[in-house]
């Protein structure tokens, strides 16, 4: 899908045109062949930069080709699997050329919908290098945005697990910590993107923008901080609640083993009493039956006492 956006004033409202002009953005979303070879023969772009972001496996880097500027950083996305939400991370290319802005993307991200949408203030399309740093400010938020929510997340499965026997919490935690492994791997490759960015001529046209940058590359160490700080925290939390879902099973099975142990001895009484011989104590006397409970009931109140003194039962 091909979308192509203009900032036509200096109010900075985008509005979508139909042509590639000056100015303009041009953003590019699960593109088909088609539309790619369209682009590059309408910009002069290569189609090895139009691509480059649709690899999953592409890393975070800075490539310059015939005045063609190719960044490629990770950003995070959010999905729905089994009911739960997951967290990830995928390529985005931004290229800057001489005379638009073009993002390519394999999925759409609330990020450059936050462009669209007129979240971001002073966005203006013309403005190239400025918006490629808005960009990555807010790359930067939205992961420091998802590593709290995914903070939040596992204190609410903590709270389960407290009273939990099942494998479904622990396995909640392991997504979560996964997906504190991506964010943590596209932080870090994100952090060499952007220190490299810092030698460029780029981007430092203008104080403002170099001061942008300095603030992305602040805002990218404290989410790999916070990553980091989380993903311990979660390994230790699995690692000792698995522990007590173990010692939790443990208590039910003593319980049961206490309880086996005391209902076995009115099955010996009453396995007495029903042989099928003579000379059976209480036989003749018409409150027999009622007499072999009163046994095995007593029998069993010596057990439960015992046992309770053990706190096994």
């Amino acid at each position: 899908m091909i979308s192509i956006y203009k900032t036509l004033d200096e109010t900075g409202t985008l509005q979508a045109i139909d042509t590639i002009e000056s100015g303009c953005w041009i953003n590019i979303v699960a593109p088909s062949d088609e539309d790619l070879l369209l682009i590059s023969k309408k910009t002069g772009v290569s189609l090895d930069y139009l691509k480059a972001a649709l690899d999953e496996e592409e890393t975070s880097r800075i490539d310059i080709e015939d005045n063609n500027l190719l960044v490629i950083v990770d950003i995070p996305f959010t999905e729905m699997e089994d009911n739960s939400l997951t967290y990830d991370s995928y390529p985005l290319s931004i290229i800057h050329t001489d005379s638009t802005i073009i993002t390519v993307c394999l999925k759409n991200s609330k990020i450059l919908t936050d462009f669209i949408d007129g979240k971001v203030k002073s966005f203006f399309s013309f403005k190239r290098s400025r918006f490629i740093l808005q960009i990555l400010y807010r790359i930067a938020s939205y992961y420091l945005l998802y590593l709290r929510q995914i903070d939040k997340k596992s204190v609410m499965i903590e709270q389960k697990l407290h009273k939990s026997m099942k494998n479904k919490e622990l396995i909640q935690l392991l997504s979560l910590e996964k997906s504190l492994v991506y964010f943590s791997t596209s932080l870090k490759a994100n952090e060499i993107t952007l220190e490299k960015m810092l030698k460029l001529e780029l981007l430092q046209k203008y104080p403002e923008d170099q001061d942008i940058l300095e603030d992305v590359i602040i805002e990218n160490k404290q989410a790999i901080e916070m990553a980091n700080i989380y993903s311990n925290i979660l390994s230790g939390t699995m690692d000792a609640f698995a522990s007590v879902i173990s010692n939790n099973l443990n208590i039910v099975m003593k319980l049961l083993a206490s309880v086996t142990i005391v209902m076995a001895i009115p099955n010996i009484v009453f396995s007495s009493f029903g042989m099928n011989v003579n000379g059976i104590p209480f036989s003749n006397n018409p409150m027999g039956f009622w007499l072999a409970y009163g046994i095995a009931a007593l029998a069993c109140v010596l057990p439960i006492i015992i046992l309770r003194k053990k706190g096994l039962f």
